[in-house]
């Protein structure tokens, strides 16, 4: 037994920061699985507008990559910890601002989409940056691994808790709950924050630098382009896919146990991708979960659709997520801590990636909204999700590119 606490002991203090850092990845993952996976439903209960929705989640991406960029230049300013505090405290105003609102929240999308976009902008930037600080890249795979088993946890017990209160409560009263869950949760994060050591950075903030690195490194210009590619998939699939199954089946219930099935399989298949990946490895399981993911999305845009082919939608894309990600989060923080100045400018390298991201995404959903409005017809969505769907796939042939690639 004293073994084993000094064991543990030598942990906390070796990987104190580490392990703080994945406890606040985990509520945020749970605050957003009870909550956030239902928003978009919550809204379209409310309206049943495809545009309505649309616009919202334009604000939000908007917002975010606004917010995301203001929140690098600040970051170097001061300690990084007190931009995701920030983060954390605008993703509660934003629940707290939908308990308020109650059923008229879809008159209010742009204030709510705001809220949200900013909150996203500076998590994820001190969240990313941190993670590059604190990880090494022999501990890389394992944080994202651990990260990837606690999303999935969190989104078995979430959408299935969610769904359940939503259902058995009357009324929007069960959306009123899962919201001040979500509120307390990011509560607690932002106080395990501040146990987090403070990391200050040198120099000012300077966004040039890595843009010319473009041109000096061809590994960082191709990862660029992949992020891109990255953010023209989740900017439609991040709301349409979730509406799309909900029209579907009609139950909020239904809808979070798919995610729950989603997230078992995906917690299953984390601790296997863990086990068997090696930077050899990388380039065949991001083409492989890119084409299970693209195969996952066909099952549910086929005609006549039935529960079975949501159950092998689920299936599908629980096993492939956790293949994807852990090696493509991987490879993105080898390339970036391998550029010209990483230490100095990784802030810069951050803000940039996920400038791309963000303007993908934008891209995204104003071809959507392009789409509904031009041709209103359900059947432009199918189209473009066919065509967004393969911006994965491309990801792979764009990695394939690089230096570091062909070299394992």
């Amino acid at each position: 037994m004293n073994f084993l606490w000094k064991r543990a002991q030598h942990i906390w203090f070796t990987h104190k920061d580490l392990i703080l850092l994945l406890h606040i990845g985990g509520l945020y993952a749970l605050g957003m699985f009870i909550s956030n996976t239902f928003i978009n439903i919550y809204l379209w209960k409310q309206v049943e507008s495809f545009w309505i929705i649309g616009l919202y989640n334009l604000c939000i991406y908007v917002f975010q990559t606004i917010s995301f960029a203001l929140a690098g230049v600040v970051a170097k300013r001061i300690d990084r910890i007190y931009v995701i505090r920030i983060g954390m405290m605008l993703l509660a105003l934003f629940f707290l601002a939908v308990l308020l609102f109650n059923d008229q929240a879809s008159e209010h999308i742009f204030i709510l989409g705001t809220l949200i976009g900013i909150g996203y902008g500076c998590y994820w930037m001190s969240f990313k940056l941190l993670t590059f600080e604190i990880t090494e890249p022999e501990t890389r795979d394992l944080f994202n691994g651990c990260l990837g088993g606690l999303e999935s946890i969190t989104g078995i017990i979430g959408p299935s808790l969610a769904g359940f209160l939503i259902s058995r409560l009357t009324g929007l009263t069960g959306y009123s709950v899962i919201f001040a869950i979500s509120f307390c949760l990011f509560l607690i994060a932002i106080a395990i924050s501040f146990f987090i050591s403070q990391r200050n950075t040198k120099g000012q903030f300077n966004i040039r630098y890595v843009i010319d690195e473009k041109k000096r490194n061809n590994n960082w210009s191709l990862l660029l382009q992949t992020h891109f590619l990255e953010g023209l998939r989740d900017g439609v699939f991040l709301f349409v896919i979730s509406i799309w199954i909900f029209m579907i089946i009609d139950s909020e219930l239904r809808y979070g146990v798919i995610n729950t099935v989603v997230s078992l399989l995906a917690f299953i298949s984390y601790f296997v991708v863990l086990r068997i990946i090696r930077s050899s490895r990388r380039p065949f399981f991001i083409l492989v979960g890119s084409i299970l993911m693209y195969v996952a999305v066909i099952f549910i845009l086929l005609p006549e659709l039935f529960t079975g082919q949501l159950m092998v939608y689920a299936i599908i894309l629980g096993i492939a997520e956790p293949i994807f990600y852990v090696a493509y989060a991987s490879f993105t923080y080898d390339v970036i801590g391998k550029a010209s100045e990483a230490g100095l400018y990784r802030m810069e390298y951050i803000v940039l990636r996920e400038l791309y991201v963000s303007i993908g995404r934008i891209v995204s959903v104003l071809c959507f909204l392009g789409g509904i409005f031009f041709f209103q017809n359900e059947q432009v969505i199918t189209i473009l999700i066919l065509i967004f769907g393969c911006s994965y796939i491309g990801m792979y042939f764009v990695i394939k590119k690089t230096e570091v690639m062909n070299k394992v």
